[in-house]
């Protein structure tokens, strides 16, 4: 059976969800980390502080790290792919797009996963559970976010294509992943923020003139969080899990990110949940579940039938999409 396309035990399920809770912290201290840190600057130190962090924790782990001119070129692609391009992009698309609208767009990360296995890779089986999850992750996205923003479709394209571009990237990103499977989490994502900041860093230098910037302890505190926790410990889990579930799976995380995000507002910040949230979230974690063969037992009795599943059900879980590498049951 494909490694990559393997369903999720217990506790690589477990990592996924732990993922997306690093991954949806991040909005609230950036948000923190804004009040007075310039946008580009906040990028480049999130990503050298998570960068130096993680080094310091390669070396401890005594991990072995080869500087192959090749594997350079790999983790600098990866670093654009993943950071430069997204950060950049999403920060430059939010000037002029409201936040809902951008999560949205944001969150169809693993439905262009899909398209770029389906139509290019072949890496992974796709199924059509597997579409169905991505569609009903990205319902529950909309609905958080708000069906209304979904009118601002159109308008502002400049901004919405960029957050476009920086969420296609992000889907190649994940795929691009896969090539490093010879190294350690840990070393990859140290090589691929090291990147990222050797890319920034100038950048920051020159359009917003850091030097001239007097940040707060409560935004260095954020800063600090959201690099160290987020950034360098998210990377590690990011690329363990394409190495053990595939990225499809991995990418599915996108959708927890605004169902988190709602819950930290909901719990610490008293905002109000709403019936609407509640539907939403249960659709992000019940398309996050499909994606990653994971399907709730409450739904699957909702279709069992004297203890067996309807033949379309099986139909449907066992036959890839054509063009997909066949993947033989486990």
């Amino acid at each position: 059976m494909d490694q990559q396309s393997r369903t999720p035990g217990p506790l690589e399920f477990a990592f996924l969800l732990l993922l997306g809770v690093l991954w949806g912290i991040p909005y609230a201290l950036t948000k923190i980390s804004l009040e007075t840190i310039p946008p580009v600057t906040l990028t480049a130190a999130r990503v050298s502080i998570a960068a130096a962090a993680l080094w310091i924790m390669t070396a401890l782990m005594r991990r072995k790290f080869s500087l192959r001119p090749e594997r350079l070129v790999r983790l600098f692609i990866q670093g654009c792919l993943t950071c430069v391009v997204p950060y950049t992009f999403i920060a430059l698309g939010q000037q002029s797009v409201d936040s809902a609208l951008a999560a949205i767009l944001n969150s169809t990360t693993p439905l262009f996963v899909y398209l770029i296995s389906v139509t290019w890779t072949h890496h992974e089986a796709m199924n059509f559970q597997r579409l169905s999850g991505a569609l009903v992750g990205l319902m529950g996205v909309v609905l958080i976010a708000g069906a209304s923003a979904l009118s601002g479709l159109g308008r502002e394209s400049v901004g919405q294509a960029a957050i476009v571009i920086a969420t296609l990237s992000s889907a190649i990103g994940v795929v691009h992943g896969r090539r490093f499977a010879d190294m350690s989490p840990e070393a990859v994502a140290a090589g691929m923020l090291t990147c990222a900041a050797v890319v920034l860093v100038p950048f920051c230098l020159v359009v917003e003139q850091p030097w001239h910037t007097v940040p707060s302890l409560r935004s260095l505190a954020a800063l600090v969080a959201n690099a160290a926790g987020a950034t360098a410990f998210g990377f590690v889990l990011y690329f363990r899990l394409i190495r053990t579930i595939g990225s499809m799976s991995t990418a599915s995380t996108g959708y927890l990110k605004p169902a988190i995000s709602v819950l930290i507002g909901c719990t610490l910040l008293g905002e109000p949940f709403t019936w609407v949230l509640g539907v939403g979230l249960f659709a992000v974690v019940s398309g996050v579940a499909a994606i990653n063969d994971k399907m709730p037992i409450a739904l699957q009795n909702v279709f069992a039938y004297r203890g067996k599943r309807p033949r379309w059900i099986s139909l449907a879980r066992s036959v890839p999409i054509a063009g997909a590498a066949k993947v033989e049951p486990s």
